[in-house]
């Protein structure tokens, strides 16, 4: 018997087993029986009844598969089918159980990867909120209770009033850049920032930040330098404005982590089409367990020390989402007390 037979073949074997059936009776007839039929009426019975038998079993087949298909393939596609395209799904001499039971397993696996990817995204949502939550309850309690001491007569105080002030304003401060950090997240990922493209000098603009940063890295007595190599500028096409924003979101970190009296370096590396931009610190490192999730929002890996000074755990994700609308990588190595190296790609001008 025939492996995983189509239905032509399941067709034409049947139809082999009828005419040959017909074929055996007559020939039993003429031998023993009255009637003489001749040899080529026999043949030509037995040829007709195979054609006969062959076309009636294709179109019960026909039907009884396209039937049972077009169950299948109204639960498992999307779409409809037009009346072409219902005709021709059903091929007689492809083996159609086995085409059918693979596009329901295809069907399976990419229900189940949905599944999961919603399970997922719901994981994440749900965390999001949470973090979300956790990050404007802070500021908005520490307001809450400036403003209520200062009404409860503490504005009349003035060894606290102007003090008290002061804090609440910093802590709406905070707020401001979570929302305004929020806002640029959501308009990167909805792909509504748009970019401006321009020809710009790499070196130049990460002088720039680190004069700019001067004053913050002072504080911890932390020294900016170029790593051997970098005293030639690259010339990159990308968005001025957005790489300074991920230069500064990186050197502040290196700062916000970095050991006291350490260094932040920069170096730019030639990769021909791409410049290989790295800003490495000598500070606290990051653990394996944890390296994987340094561009998730509100992530920090040392949160008492981000939230003292000022962070929101919102910047790394932003340099993430930056460089991906640039069609570019970012990465990260780092070792526990030896520190980290940030580095990201930009096409050369």
């Amino acid at each position: 018997m025939l492996k995983n037979p189509t239905p032509q073949q399941i067709a034409l074997l049947t139809s082999a087993v009828i005419s040959g059936f017909l074929l055996l009776v007559l020939t039993v007839f003429r031998m023993f029986g009255s009637v003489d039929f001749a040899w080529f009426f026999l043949i030509a019975a037995a040829l007709i009844c195979f054609g006969v038998s062959y076309t009636v079993t294709i179109f019960y087949l026909r039907r009884y598969i396209y039937r049972k298909i077009k169950l299948i393939y109204k639960t498992i596609h999307r779409h409809k089918l037009s009346a072409v395209e219902k005709r021709e799904s059903v091929d007689m001499r492809s083996d159609i159980v086995d085409e059918v039971e693979k596009e329901v397993s295809d069907w399976a696996d990419t229900q189940a990867l949905e599944i999961q990817q919603l399970k997922d995204w719901q994981e994440y949502r749900r965390r999001f909120l949470g973090d979300i939550s956790h990050e404007l309850k802070t500021p908005i309690f520490n307001i809450q209770g400036y403003l209520e001491t200062l009404l409860d007569g503490g504005l009349s105080d003035p060894r606290i009033n102007y003090s008290y002030l002061e804090k609440a304003n910093k802590n709406v401060e905070r707020l401001i850049t979570i929302v305004e950090d929020l806002r640029v997240i959501s308009n990167l990922e909805d792909g509504q920032l748009a970019l401006e493209m321009q020809h710009f000098d790499i070196r130049e603009l990460a002088k720039e930040v680190m004069d700019e940063m001067y004053i913050k890295a002072k504080k911890r007595n932390i020294k900016f330098t170029f790593k051997p190599g970098a005293d030639l500028g690259y010339k990159v096409i990308a968005d001025r404005e957005r790489i300074r924003q991920v230069f500064t979101n990186l050197i502040a970190n290196s700062i916000k982590y970095g050991k006291k009296g350490g260094t932040t370096k920069v170096g730019f590396y030639d990769m021909d089409k791409y410049i290989l931009v790295e800003i490495a610190d000598n500070g606290i490192g990051i653990s394996d367990d944890k390296i994987g999730k340094v561009f998730e929002r509100f992530y920090r890996v040392d949160k008492s020390r981000s939230r003292e000074q000022g962070g929101t755990g919102l910047g790394l994700s932003i340099v993430k989402h930056i460089l991906e609308a640039h069609k570019q990588t970012v990465n990260v190595r780092s070792s526990i007390e030896l520190g980290s190296t940030f580095g990201f790609t930009l096409e050369k001008a």
